[in-house]
């Protein structure tokens, strides 16, 4: 496919508004959010600002991602009742369009508020005063129905990008996204976006330099142009989405055969199931269950796997054996073991997964040690050093012991991530 003949993805803009975001007291959850949902639906996102509450810093923002040249504005937060909350006066004045009181509006906020305030004894002219500033809406816009109290907004600048107003909260954005996507406005540009099927890949324990080295080398034999190539590592798994332009459809399904082929040893899924899906059905599948031996990552493990809904069907249960005693008197970690070869050791992470398959009749063990830092660590046994073992009922021995890099969390949380994946080989979950 030549370049004269590519088809132009229509680019977005999301600015997330909110000073406790910049002050770092509250991460940033819609950014993110509203980003991988466009992807999806085949936009180019070529910014995502954050910008405190100032009226000045919002619409400066706003002018920065329209300059860029996007089709799209997305903004998030400043939606509530008080005088910080300015986001649509400034959308009302980036577009430029009078704001005007929605009577249905306030009828409908008045009715989610009025339960509330005859339980607090709020009630009164200043809550309906924040009634009437939540219903106001800039001329011509399409008003979202309010998920908490705060009403959404779809309003197209003239000659520029549509604008979504959306709130902060993240469950509020969440649930008003689907009314997005059924707005009318919003539609009849989707219908605009060209459509090609994305293709994601997971891999586990391959560097993204790697799979830099691999497209290069592709690139060498076969122009790639019209696929775009993003990659990012997530609990430890490389994730490789690949996004072709309309009529490239088979150029990123050989791309992503290649790639595949190529690094088949630590591919977890060619259909871009995370770990603890392909997990979740490879034990449903088998009618296995799972119980864990946990010492540095102190439960960790245990919540990522009750973390699903269903859990309970393969879960058996777990124990945080974090002291040498606890290790003997719950796990039965031979005393004579730790003295021997130490807590932190292959020998006891084999012991505590063979406990906790025993004590809860589990298919599956697995037994979790290690020097979690900052402090603690020998020449033998740096900070880093994790003893893994995951053990079955019919035999299976899964034993791993590397040094793993970062923080005290960082060690906990990719702890956390080996197990499942070891868990996930011993259930058969893995391509072959």
């Amino acid at each position: 496919m030549g370049e004269g003949s590519r088809v132009r993805r229509p680019r977005a803009g999301i600015v997330v508004t909110g000073s406790e975001l910049l002050t770092g007291a509250v991460r940033d959850a819609n950014g993110p959010w509203v980003a991988r949902e466009l992807g999806e639906l085949g936009f180019e996102v070529a910014q995502v600002v954050l910008v405190g509450d100032r009226p000045e810093d919002l619409a400066a923002a706003l002018r920065q991602v329209t300059e860029g040249g996007v089709d799209l504005v997305v903004t998030s937060g400043g939606l509530g009742p008080t005088a910080d909350d300015i986001t649509v006066e400034i959308v009302a004045a980036f577009v430029g369009a009078e704001l005007e009181l929605d009577t249905a509006m306030q009828e409908t906020i008045g009715r989610r508020v009025a339960r509330w305030a005859r339980r607090t004894g709020f009630a009164g002219p200043a809550l309906d005063e924040a009634t009437r500033k939540q219903a106001m809406v800039p001329r011509g816009a399409v008003a979202l129905e309010p998920v908490g109290t705060a009403p959404g907004l779809v309003v197209r600048r003239p000659d520029g990008p549509l604008v979504v107003v959306l709130p902060g909260p993240p469950r509020e954005l969440q649930g008003m996204w689907p009314a997005v996507l059924e707005a009318a406005p919003f539609a009849e540009l989707l219908a605009t976006v060209p459509r090609a099927e994305a293709r994601s890949l997971r891999f586990f324990n391959l560097p993204e330099s790697e799979i830099a080295e691999t497209l290069r080398d592709i690139e060498r034999a076969r122009d790639l142009s019209d696929v775009e190539v993003t990659t990012c590592l997530r609990r430890s798994e490389l994730e490789v989405d690949l996004h072709p332009l309309p009529g490239a459809e088979t150029v990123a399904a050989e791309l992503a055969d290649e790639l595949i082929a190529r690094h088949r040893k630590q591919l977890v899924s060619a259909v871009g199931a995370t770990t603890d899906e392909l997990l979740a059905e490879a034990l449903l599948e088998h009618g296995l269950t799972v119980a864990t031996g946990e010492s540095c990552t102190g439960g960790m493990l245990a919540s990522r796997l009750v973390d699903r809904a269903g859990s309970s069907d393969y879960v058996d249960g777990g124990v945080v054996a974090y002291s040498n005693e606890a290790k003997t008197s719950l796990l039965g970690v031979p005393a004579e073991m730790i003295a021997e070869h130490g807590a932190v050791s292959p020998e006891v992470a084999r012991a505590l997964a063979d406990g906790a398959r025993e004590k809860f009749g589990a298919s599956i063990g697995v037994g979790i040690t290690g020097v979690a830092g900052p402090g603690g660590g020998t020449e033998a046994k740096p900070v880093g050093y994790v003893c893994f073992c995951v053990t079955t009922a019919d035999g299976q021995v899964l034993a791993r012991d590397p040094v793993l890099p970062g923080s005290r969390g960082d060690i906990r949380e990719r702890s956390t991530d080996l197990a499942m994946h070891l868990l996930l080989r011993a259930a058969g979950g893995l391509p072959h």
